[in-house]
């Protein structure tokens, strides 16, 4: 398990120079501020995660929110509860992340393809009422789970005296605020894609691949599929919590919506768009709509003005009305418009794309064939 191949050695450390370097060579696009780099780190996760139960097993789930939404709750009782510091919260996340999971992936994976799906998405829309409506005392309803000055922090209080107002979260004392919660993300990131990669290329992995490509014939064949593919539900799910603990971290707030079918279905989009099945691809996926959500949202006609100010008088409105049609609260259309052309043209996401590029690049031009010199029969 330990044993890595130099192939997937220079990806992992690829992939680590390219998110610890986010707040360099996002700066051109806008979007190297922490709070959507902390978004691109945290969604990653999730779309990672989410990736092995979808991508590597087969498993559609439209109900992964509930495991996020449940990982922000848990993250926010330990801050209310225990302490300020980001370790317990996690663990704590994880943890009931993942016993969550274990329930909700025992029931659902009785069924398989459309069904399992659907069962998923019922248990997550159930999740999200108990949230919004019947648990309000734990969820505190539609005004969210938030910290307050009254709220215990026993292990805080036993060793300091409590704050004149409202602590934030720290790892070992240290705030995590600004660039320090980024590359503290940054870090569970790259931890996740490194258990990601361990478990694609294991023994593991490997059966939940065949689980994917034919679960019949392995039942056939006298495997027991069942507890693999609960196996990687579990940890999908428990990925899920930790995204919600770090966004818990990042903003101390727990609500309802984090759990709502859209969230899955978010997700969903994340892994399809980069590539399921792949590593990089469902990060590629989590940046790209993060950064349509963050950017291309905050665009509005003042900045198209200034933008096609470069044109004639009245064509300059006219590229305006006509772009303001894709930007703004329209920023879903190019979304959708992306999306479409991913899916009929590359159907493998955006590493499909990429293969095809290095594929021609890769390609070495044919030799000519070498011809013997015909022997002359001597006189």
């Amino acid at each position: 398990m330990l044993v890595i191949s130099r192939k997937d050695l220079l990806l992992f450390l690829g992939f680590a120079i390219v998110v610890l370097a986010m707040p360099i060579w996002l700066q051109p696009f806008g979007a190297a501020y922490p709070d959507l780099l902390n978004r691109f780190t945290i969604f990653a996760i999730f779309a990672v995660g989410f990736n092995i139960l979808f991508g590597l097993t087969g498993y559609l789930s439209f109900g992964h929110a509930a495991f996020f939404g449940i990982g922000s709750y848990a993250a926010v009782w330990s801050f209310k509860l225990l302490s300020m510091d980001a370790v317990p919260a996690m663990i704590f996340a994880i943890v009931i992340s993942g016993l969550f999971a274990l329930a909700i992936g025992f029931v659902s994976l009785r069924r398989s393809g459309i069904y399992f799906s659907i069962l998923t998405l019922a248990f997550a829309q159930m999740s999200y009422n108990l949230a919004y409506s019947v648990l309000t005392p734990i969820t505190n309803g539609e005004t969210g789970l938030q910290l307050t000055l009254a709220d215990p922090r026993y292990l805080d209080r036993a060793f300091s005296a409590a704050p004149a107002g409202l602590p934030s979260p720290t790892l070992f004392g240290a705030p995590l605020t600004g660039y320090a919660g980024f590359y503290f993300c940054a870090g569970f990131l790259i931890i996740a894609f490194f258990i990601a990669q361990r478990i694609t290329g294991s023994p593991f992995g490997m059966m939940l691949k065949g689980i994917k490509s034919n679960q019949t014939r392995m039942n056939y064949t006298g495997f027991n599929t069942k507890p693999y593919t609960l196996a990687a539900f579990v940890i999908s799910g428990m990925y899920a919590g930790l995204a919600g603990a770090l966004l818990a971290i990042t903003d101390p707030l727990a609500g309802a919506e984090r759990m709502q079918w859209t969230a899955s279905g978010e997700v969903v989009l994340m892994t399809i768009l980069g590539g399921a099945g792949t590593l990089v691809g469902p990060v590629i996926g989590a940046w790209l709509i993060k950064y349509f959500e963050n950017i291309f949202s905050a665009i509005n006609d003042g900045i198209l003005m200034r933008f096609f100010a470069f044109l004639p008088d009245g064509a300059d409105h006219v590229a305006v009305t006509i772009a303001s049609k894709f930007v703004g609260e329209g920023w879903f259309l190019t979304l959708g418009l992306v999306f479409v052309l991913i899916v009929v043209f590359l159907p493998g996401g955006i590493m499909e794309g990429v293969r095809r590029i290095a594929a021609l690049f890769n390609r070495s031009p044919k030799k000519p064939r070498h011809t013997p010199a015909q022997v002359q029969p001597a006189e």
